[in-house]
């Protein structure tokens, strides 16, 4: 008993000592301007990486943190995160007192944010967007440069595509296995609720997911994690929509553990920036959980986002002389309204379930499982044994005339007269082709005709990630996932235009090869059926990684690895023609398996000066895009198809101090056997008589065997002048470009033949070596001042420098094929070195500077909030190219120089423009 006693009274005594050891820090975390307490602020201790989330009255304590000088950083969504400098004391407890937390004002950025997404996308329904959207959750100076300073200039991190990044809601992947990016437009118009997000940059570890090397994004729409309140807004703005009308409302957690969220909003606009531009969308969102209690909660969320845009046409530089940067030749008058005859509709709702399950103290469980379905639809005419109806249709424009008949005599009046029809005739006539239709040789029989490429998706997702702390300093994050997709293809005919019925033939060909279907030889079709194309993309995707984190007081580091199996098949509807043998029915399956490696290390130098070096490499299966040579009107498979290699590694030095945080990064990746396959249309016969409307074809240009090199640095400085005023400071140069030559083949439907169901032709190397990546910035540069009164008004300014885009080069233009004289087996006379590498050599586009100027203000009216945020971008409306690409018609070097000898090509490069000077001012109220 004495020694029990004994005993007793010793791990008393040890338990007293240790109570004594510890040094705590806590305090309390108010609205600044509000006053009242927020729950759920993370703060935390940036040396140690201890951290606690304050409870519903805004308190926190943390107990045994280092001794000395530390930095604790307070950070919640919807406020701008803050560091403090404290000094711990042995053994005594530092009370901080009141943190005031500011409202962040990049919530309002959000919405005015400029994504040009309708000249990204092709037609051929990749549902994808190339949108600073990765970055709208990142609160590094660099990143908010990126993402609202630069995004209106189309700058992409580190110069990679957004399929090389992961973009996820409630843990389940949003990047499209067709092309492996994300469509934005899925739950575009809810700001409101999917501000809750986490992102890391490059290979940093996520805790959901292994990742890519771009980054990772997580939207949490878990409706307890929702602020309780109400918000209602207004916008007005002249980008590509015109106004915007948004409510939300959330429950917060409630005392039976119940919990809600909806959201609401429309965007609409009769015309857009660009001429013609109509805009209309729709988006209703709705968040459901029950906690049963401490261990179980179940949360469901729908979300339905309806997107219908008129799209804006690329042009060549003559055709911008002549009408304009806004010009689109894609609409026209019918009935006093403009009709465009290229809109984009996406109609994808998502609905998913999610179970949080807390196993033990130390170990969560999320398990979830989403389902999408829906289509996406872009427009366009048909016509058959009738005119191109395109007002710039190359026979309509002066430059035909100025390379033929009047051989470069610009006062011709040839020339004169063609420019004066242009003017007079550059919108689409829909009025003549109703009347084509109407006057048909074929009574009835519409020769124009409007379609939509049409794709119909449904895809069920399910995933579990586990979350452990094994040990005071070991995390483990685990994770599973399935998809399984289903996507219907085909064109779908949505107008007449006046006629009885459209045929289902192709007449640039003749015999069999003209049906679409010879199970249903010349059909007859009407409005709502399926013509030309008609096939099912099916894939199944499975995936899992596990990841390991080490913490401890001088470095943290982790380790993670994941594996992965894609099986893709095609499955024709229609037996083609032109492939009778090899175009219905299912394709062989293609698997590929892949798998990826990654670490990385923090070195904590002192508690305000930290390393941090990433690095991975992984094999990437390429996208259903990607898979399949024509899968329009065959089973064929991409030759020499096989996954990516990807290796990246970035290295950063990084201050963080109460006033000063900085970020210095260089990185590098390479991307080894890529494939890119381009579906365009172009002339195959040679025949530019264009009489009959047949000179065009469905062409499928396969480029494979693609490495791409990036490397560059980043700079991110934000130093907070004083308590009112903000400086912020941005850079980043790279040298984005092809690495290799890479073989280039093209799928000629114009070879296939009962003995020839493979016709692929390969043009041999692509010489694309060391020409730059197309489309994007590759030196930026953004200053900022930002002053915020105590009485809650604030304004920025910010200027940019952007330079080094390129245009998207010709790929076949880049081969022995554009030199050799297929008659003689010769160069072309006057291809010499000299003469093709200055035809060849790549454009640049001009340096230019954009800026924008920003505030806002708000006023607290009792428990209501009232406030507004206004900014005008480009201010000095300056001009400037964000993209553009060679055309491909002008093949060979004698063409070519026939074409460019006077100095206006008819089949010159086509460029996209920037949005000049725009506005948006936002309305709203908290209550």
């Amino acid at each position: 008993m004495k020694k029990l006693a004994l005993s007793l009274l010793f791990l008393f005594q040890v338990v007293l000592v240790m109570a004594q050891s510890q040094s705590i820090v806590k305090g309390k975390i108010v609205d600044s301007k509000t006053q009242t307490p927020i729950g759920g602020v993370k703060v935390m201790v940036q040396l140690s990486e201890q951290s606690v989330v304050t409870n519903n009255l805004g308190d926190f304590t943390i107990k045994e943190v280092p001794v000395g000088e530390q930095v604790l950083v307070v950070s919640q969504n919807g406020y701008t995160t803050k560091n403090y400098t404290i000094q711990v004391v042995d053994k005594q407890t530092l009370d901080v007192g009141l943190i005031l937390m500011d409202e962040d004002i990049t919530a309002e950025q959000q919405l005015s944010l400029i994504t040009i997404t309708e000249n990204d996308l092709g037609d051929d329904n990749s549902g994808s967007e190339s949108t600073a959207g990765l970055l709208q959750s990142s609160r590094d100076a660099f990143q908010q440069a990126a993402a609202f300073n630069w995004g209106q200039a189309r700058f992409r991190m580190r110069g990679l595509d957004n399929e090389y990044g992961t973009t996820m809601i409630n843990g389940i992947v949003m990047n499209k296995l067709y092309d492996g990016r994300p469509q934005w437009s899925n739950w575009g118009g809810l700001n409101d609720v999917t501000r809750n997000q986490e992102f890391t940059l490059g290979t940093a570890p996520s805790d959901y997911t292994f990742g890519g090397i771009l980054g990772t994004q997580e939207i949490n729409t878990r409706a307890s994690l929702f602020r309780k309140g109400n918000r209602i807004s207004f916008s007005g703005t002249n980008t590509n929509y015109s106004w915007r009308t948004m409510a939300t409302t959330n429950s917060g957690l409630m005392k039976n553990g119940w919990a809600y969220s909806v959201s609401v909003s429309r965007r609409w606009a009769k015309e857009g920036y660009f001429e013609g531009t109509d805009y209309a969308a729709n988006s209703v969102f709705a968040s459901v959980e029950k906690r049963f209690n401490e261990k179980h909660s179940l949360n469901f969320t729908s979300i339905y986002a309806q997107n219908s845009r008129g799209k804006s046409s690329p042009n060549t530089q003559e055709v911008t002389d002549l009408a304009g940067i806004k010009y689109n030749s894609y609409w026209g008058w019918q009935n006093g309204k403009k009709r465009n005859s290229r809109d984009k509709d996406i109609e994808e709702p998502i609905l998913m379930l999610s179970h949080y399950w807390k196993l033990t103290n130390r170990t969560t469980l999320n398990t979830n499982v989403a389902y999408q379905q829906g289509y996406i639809a872009n427009s366009r005419l048909d016509y058959q044994g009738a005119n191109n109806p395109d007002p710039t249709y190359y026979r309509n424009l002066p430059s035909y005339y100025i390379n033929g008949d009047a051989a470069g005599d610009l006062n011709s009046p040839l020339v004169t007269s063609a420019t004066n029809y242009f003017l007079n005739n550059k919108q689409l006539d829909w009025n003549a082709m109703y009347i084509a239709n109407q006057n048909s040789a074929n009574a009835g029989r519409s020769v124009y005709a409007l379609y939509e490429d049409r794709t119909e998706d449904k895809q069920i997702t399910a995933n579990s990630i586990l979350f452990s702390d094994l040990s005071d300093n070991i995390k483990l994050n685990a994770g599973a996932t399935f998809r399984k997709l289903k996507s219907h293809n085909f064109q779908h005919l949505t107008d007449l235009l006046g006629g009885q019925y459209f045929l289902d033939v192709d007449p640039f060909y003749t015999g069999d090869a003209t049906q679409s279907d010879l199970n249903n030889p010349n059909r007859a079709i009407q409005v709502g059926d399926k013509y030309g194309y008609n096939y099912n993309l099916n894939a199944t995707v499975i995936d899992a990684f596990t990841q390991f984190k080490f913490t401890y007081d001088v470095a943290d580091f982790y380790l993670a690895q994941s594996f992965s199996k894609s099986e893709y098949q095609r499955d024709g509807i229609y037996k083609n023609g032109i492939y009778a043998n090899n175009s219905y029915g299912k394709s062989e399956k293609q698997t590929f398996e892949n798998f990826g490696f990654k670490g990385g290390m923090t070195y904590k130098i002192t508690g305000q000066h930290l390393l941090d070096i990433n690095a991975a490499y992984m094999t990437k299966a390429p996208n259903l895009r990607n898979t399949f040579a024509n899968a329009r009107l065959n089973n064929n498979i991409t030759p020499d198809i096989n996954s990516e290699r990807i290796a990246s590694v970035d290295a950063s030095y990084i201050i963080r101090t109460p006033k000063l945080k900085t970020r210095l990064t260089g990185f590098a990746s390479k991307i080894q056997n890529a494939t890119e396959i381009s579906f365009f249309y172009g002339e195959l016969s040679g025949d530019d008589s264009g009489a009959d409307g047949n000179e065009d074809a469905f062409i499928s240009e396969i480029l494979t065997g693609i490495d791409k090199k990036n490397i560059g640095a980043e700079l991110g400085i934000e130093y907070q002048i004083t308590s009112t005023i903000k400086a912020t400071a941005a850079a980043s140069y790279g040298q984005y470009l092809y690495s290799n030559n890479p073989t280039l083949f093209i799928n000629d439907d114009a070879q296939a033949s009962a003995t020839n169901s493979f016709p692929v032709q390969s043009f041999g190397s692509a010489y694309l070596k060391n020409y730059r990546l197309p489309g994007m910035p590759q030196t930026a540069a953004s200053f900022e001042l930002e002053y915020r009164a105590p009485q809650f008004w604030w304004v920025s300014a910010d200027i940019n420098y952007l330079s080094d885009s390129y245009l998207d080069v010709s790929n076949i233009l880049r081969t022995q094929n554009f030199v050799t004289n297929p008659s003689t087996g010769l160069s072309y006379d006057g291809a010499t070195l000299e003469t093709v590498s200055g035809a060849l050599k790549q454009q640049k586009f001009d340096a230019f500077n954009l800026v924008n100027i920003s505030g806002g203000k708000s006023w607290r009216i009792d428990s209501t909030t009232l406030g507004f945020f206004a900014s005008i971008n480009n201010v000095f409306d300056t001009t400037y190219r964000t993209g553009g690409f060679e055309q491909s018609r002008k093949a060979n070097y004698s063409d070519y120089q026939a074409d460019n000898q006077y100095g206006r090509p008819a089949f010159g490069p086509k460029y996209f423009y920037g949005y000049g000077r725009t506005y948006f001012l936002n309305v709203y109220v908290n209550f």
